[in-house]
């Protein structure tokens, strides 16, 4: 049997805390579905969801940021995923990461503000997101792990 040295052994199965496992759930979903909006709707969700003109001169490469976002938050949702399904060792990790770029987007959304028709969604959902992440990252923090 070939050893694969990408994705070591299992080391740790167990699960930590249930509620902060089906949090990390969740979040992989709601990664997933918008990772695949931004990628593949027509205007990446630009206009659609987030409210952003897009038939103005630059709408064309807005889409296209959006879409290469979805790539990149696709590849994130993958590790959530593979944290949740193979390595839950990891799901501490994965958390601290949703922790880090829930406050990295509100930074950079004080910092360079959107204008948009209305608050796009990822505006409000990361003020919720946020303390909810760091609440399951702390349940994860304590105790042993139970075998799931």
């Amino acid at each position: 049997m070939h050893k694969s040295s990408l994705f070591p052994a299992i080391s740790d199965d167990g699960i930590r805390s249930r509620i902060a496992f089906a949090f990390l759930f969740i979040v992989a979903l709601i990664s997933t579905a918008r990772s695949l909006i931004h990628m593949f709707a027509p205007d990446g969700g630009a206009n659609s969801i987030a409210g952003l003109a897009v038939d103005v001169e630059g709408g064309a490469n807005l889409i296209a940021i959006f879409a290469q976002w979805g790539a990149s938050q696709l590849l994130l949702a993958f590790f959530y995923w593979l944290a949740i399904l193979k390595y839950r060792s990891l799901v501490p990790l994965m958390l601290l990461m949703v922790v880090i770029e829930q406050l990295l987007r509100i930074a950079v959304g004080l910092l360079k503000p959107v204008v948009a028709g209305s608050t796009p969604p990822g505006t409000i959902g990361s003020l919720i997101v946020l303390p909810l992440a760091l609440v399951a990252l702390l349940l994860t923090l304590r105790g042993e792990p139970e075998n799931a």
